[in-house]
């Protein structure tokens, strides 16, 4: 009874909530600002000690990354077509992978937060009927502490930061194709990695914790003013997101050209 009543709340849910496509349309613009910051400093080599001998561009990234991912797992339910929306963004993710393997192989992507949140919707389709019986304040709690608790499997071993509190085989990091499942190959490297473990664990976060404050916040949400062109920024983030480095690396060359250094 339950999940019936999860499933038709949702299915009578309006498809869109301006407010998220702004909040995801913010997220895509500061992530632009960071890869032109990185673009400049690593791929162009000039100078940035404040991004570069400090911790700032980590916490930088990882705060886009998470906005990114729990805001796709609070809107997973809102989407029809969740397996077609899942494969375009995995395929795209892929082409992302291939493009930067030929053009650009120092900084080859391999899996991405593409790759991560079109992987995530995929299993969140075929586990719907799962995720919709669990209790949602529960879900979202025992997410997050899965999440932190496996953050640290790409590094081989489990606990919470740089307490270590199990090392795992290393016999599991010796097959080299099991890195989307966070567990990376000797030699692997990626530029934007992301594996399903630990992040689809923030995704469905997201989705657990919006599903428990939806009753009380939902229309507080779309009654926020949301600024149009970060709106219409959000509703077309796919586009953004595979367009945005072509056009900083145009632009940062033109610009070393014209100011000749």
């Amino acid at each position: 009874r339950y999940c019936k009543a999860v499933r038709e709340k949702w299915s009578a849910a309006p498809r869109r909530i301006a407010a998220f496509d702004a909040l995801r349309g913010f997220a895509l613009v500061n992530m632009a600002v960071y890869h032109g910051v990185y673009d400049w400093v690593y791929v162009f080599g000039r100078p940035a000690a404040w991004f570069t001998q400090t911790g700032n561009a980590h916490i930088w990234q990882q705060f886009i990354c998470w906005t990114f991912i729990l805001l796709a797992g609070a809107v997973f339910p809102y989407g029809k077509h969740a397996v077609r929306r899942g494969a375009v963004t995995f395929g795209c993710g892929f082409l992302l992978t291939a493009v930067t393997m030929l053009v650009m192989p120092s900084e080859q992507i391999l899996f991405g937060v593409l790759h991560l949140i079109g992987a995530a919707v995929l299993l969140s389709a075929l586990l719907r009927r799962f995720l919709d019986c669990a209790p949602a304040l529960p879900g979202a709690i025992a997410s997050f502490v899965l999440f932190l608790f496996l953050r640290s499997v790409p590094m081989g071993y489990l606990g919470i930061g740089e307490l270590q509190l199990f090392e795992l085989p290393r016999q599991l990091y010796s097959v080299p194709f099991l890195f989307p499942l966070g567990l990376p190959g000797p030699g692997f490297y990626s530029a934007d990695y992301f594996p399903l473990i630990p992040w689809i664990f923030l995704f469905w976060t997201g989705l657990f914790l919006w599903r428990f404050l939806r009753p009380y916040a939902e229309e507080t949400v779309r009654g926020w003013p949301a600024c149009r062109p970060l709106v219409w920024l959000g509703r077309h983030s796919l586009w953004a997101y595979l367009l945005h480095q072509p056009v900083l690396l145009g632009f940062i060359f033109l610009l070393s050209i014209l100011t000749g250094s």
